[in-house]
């Protein structure tokens, strides 16, 4: 629907240049109280082929601090992008907390381009849009502000420009093949962003602004108002303590009632060394031979491990990539994080870190940090780490939707087997740098923790990407099972490629 502000009387030059410099003074204001108070901003220019954008852009940064902004002009994906999922180069560019992200074109206009060259069937554009709501809906929650903007010309003005642009030679290059392309399917690509508004223009949440582009001056005008607006908005709700959340419908969290529990588990499994030996062999070789398979048919692999603390996870990863290709994976250790990463969506730091298609990133504690350790500790509200499970699955859906395996490994101790291997690390002077104050206040709460996993598992349990409990009393059986699963797993998923 056409922006409510295109439809006011015409404004004279004189008065539209005036308002364009008041709203460029208080957007300059805005800026720093954003910055002050840590709120990001996320703004879309989208439209069509010469409607202006840069133009657009371009009066838009100019009041501001170049400092507090940072402007990324989004191309067809490179090689690097294409190995990753589809939202990965855009999950990276995402504001912190003092910054502006803007993006000219963006996510949907590489969704555009893929309906109108059929690459996707029906049902995957449709997990496409699904992803990308959930994507801003997750970045809305976090508190960023989102502001999207479509800019629309006739395919007669677009005509001219482009003519225009082709008789300059400093511009004729702006003018390439595709862009030709482009203008001879207008009415297709009409018809592409007409279901492109169905699948995103939410109302109350994330809406577009369609603004005509005839008059540069009219559409400068529209968008700073609409900047000016929202920002002013969210800077008195920040002001006044309002949580971004309130007012919102009650939280609905996903239920997986398969799940696994820890009451399941048998810890009395073991293996005798022998035994050990020579299963740990042939698992390995097993593993070695696949991890080629995975890198011939660009199949990324995620492992999670999580568990209690002396639970065996650093042995048991070793054993894992012994004879791994070293070039094909990656162990991601995830400790607290540090400023730059708390200035960012909690989830952002884990979706830079995602395999290029055919490697594999095995992280050592993960994003479910925020069910766990900032659940029980009360680094976040109940508000944050219940919304966590919906944003968890969805990340977990973008990863499979991308074709990747990924594996979530609960290493499990029982907390007389913790005590043992506490002590013994206590005593051993070349493993007592492993243990730590916290450890020992983290075992204070152990009924907390125990309590935050088993709601892990039941909340995040999704069929194609499971928790396995490991029995880790007797390292040697963990290790034997989590090499299983893994195999096991790689080669379901061969077989269905092949």
């Amino acid at each position: 629907m056409m922006d409510q502000l295109a439809k006011e009387s015409p404004k004279s030059a004189k008065s539209l240049r005036k308002e364009i410099e008041e709203c460029g003074r208080e957007l300059a204001y805005l800026q720093r109280k954003c910055r002050e108070l840590e709120i990001p901003v996320l703004i879309v220019v989208e439209g069509l082929s010469a409607a202006g954008k840069g133009t657009i852009i371009n009066r838009m940064i100019q009041p501001m601090d170049p400092r507090g902004f940072k402007v990324s002009c989004i191309a067809s994906p490179n090689r690097d992008e294409q190995m990753r999922p589809f939202l990965w180069r855009f999950w990276r560019r995402t504001p912190s907390a003092d910054r502006m992200a803007i993006f000219d074109r963006s996510w949907y206009r590489n969704l555009l381009d893929v309906e109108i060259a059929n690459q996707l069937n029906e049902a995957d554009l449709k997990k496409a849009y699904s992803d990308v709501r959930a994507f801003e809906r997750q970045l809305r929650d976090g508190g960023t502000v989102i502001l999207k903007f479509f800019l629309e010309i006739s395919k007669k003005e677009q005509a001219a420009r482009l003519a225009v642009l082709q008789e300059n030679p400093a511009t004729a290059w702006r003018v390439s093949d595709a862009v030709l392309q482009r203008h001879s399917r207008y009415n297709d690509y009409v018809k592409a962003v007409a279901k492109m508004f169905r699948e995103t223009d939410l109302a109350d949440e994330s809406p577009w602004h369609k603004i005509s582009s005839e008059s540069a001056k009219v559409a400068t005008s529209l968008v700073l108002r609409h900047l000016v607006d929202a920002l002013t908005a969210r800077v008195k709700e920040r002001k006044k303590g309002i949580c971004v959340q309130a007012g919102k419908q009650p939280l609905e969290l996903p239920a997986f009632p398969k799940s696994p529990s820890f009451k399941d588990a048998d810890m009395s499994l073991g293996l005798r060394k022998r035994e050990y030996l020579k299963k740990l062999e042939s698992r390995q070789d097993r593993i070695q031979e696949l991890h080629h398979e995975l890198y011939r048919l660009r199949i990324p692999l995620v492992i999670v491990y999580e568990g209690w603390d002396a639970s065996g996870k650093g042995g048991n990863i070793r054993r894992l990539t012994e004879k791994m290709d070293p070039r094909g994976y990656e162990v991601i250790p995830v400790s607290a994080p540090n400023d730059v990463e708390k200035a960012h969506h909690y989830l952002w730091r884990f979706w830079t870190e995602f395999p290029k298609a055919g490697h594999i990133t095995i992280f050592d504690r993960s994003w479910y940090g925020r069910v766990l350790v900032e659940r029980v500790e009360g680094f976040c509200s109940e508000t944050d780490w219940k919304q966590a499970y919906n944003e968890i699955n969805e990340m977990e859906d973008n990863f499979r939707h991308f074709g990747s395996i990924v594996l979530k490994f609960w290493v499990h101790i029982d907390k007389d087997e913790q005590l043992k291997r506490f002590r013994a690390r206590e005593a051993n002077p070349h493993k007592r740098w492993k243990l730590h104050e916290e450890d020992w206040r983290n075992r204070e709460k152990w009924h907390l923790y125990e309590e935050a996993a088993e709601e892990m598992f039941l909340r995040t349990h999704a069929p194609k990407s499971p928790w396995s409990i490991i029995e880790g009393n007797c390292k040697r059986y963990a290790r034997i099972k989590a090499l299983d699963v893994v195999i096991e797993a790689i080669e379901k998923k061969i077989a269905e490629k092949t």
